[in-house]
């Protein structure tokens, strides 16, 4: 039996995140479970005391509409992000290596726009003379690398 994985990633604004991450993937907002009218309601009903709840009550966590990605939850922590993250997100669009580099350069940059319209920035680009290779890193709202390849 395989293990089931679920992405954790800290933040200090996991509902802007949870948004920001659901239109760069294209995931959901993961409603709350059991039928109940809310995150907080549904804390509330597993015993979760009450000054454990802060923040607005909205979803912090996101889902692949088709169940094949991992659920990915937003946690909130006090600390601010201050170094380059040891594990980041790649969003492939590009096709990979069999699709001709000016057609992969092309997906990629249309990504990258929408993902800037959506409250990202651009880092850097990685694409070279000789390079049969184009991508481009971004920071999310908060400033978490990320990679369109």
């Amino acid at each position: 039996m395989t293990n089931r994985i679920n992405l954790v990633i800290d933040c200090a604004d996991p509902v802007a995140q949870a948004r920001f991450w659901a239109r760069a993937l294209r995931f959901e907002l993961e409603p709350p479970p059991d039928g109940q009218p809310s995150w907080f309601a549904y804390y509330r009903s597993i015993g979760v005391p009450e000054d454990e709840l802060q923040g607005p009550d909205e979803p912090d966590r996101i889902i692949d509409p088709d169940g094949v990605q991992p659920r990915i939850w937003f946690q909130q922590v006090p600390e601010a992000k201050t170094v380059k993250n040891r594990v980041h997100l790649d969003i492939s669009v590009s096709g990979g290596r069999t699709v001709p580099v000016a057609q992969r350069r092309q997906q990629v940059d249309a990504e990258v726009e929408r993902l800037v319209a959506a409250g990202a920035r651009i880092a850097w680009g990685h694409d070279g003379p000789g390079v049969d290779h184009y991508a481009v890193t971004m920071y999310d709202p908060e400033g978490n690398e990320f990679c369109v390849t």
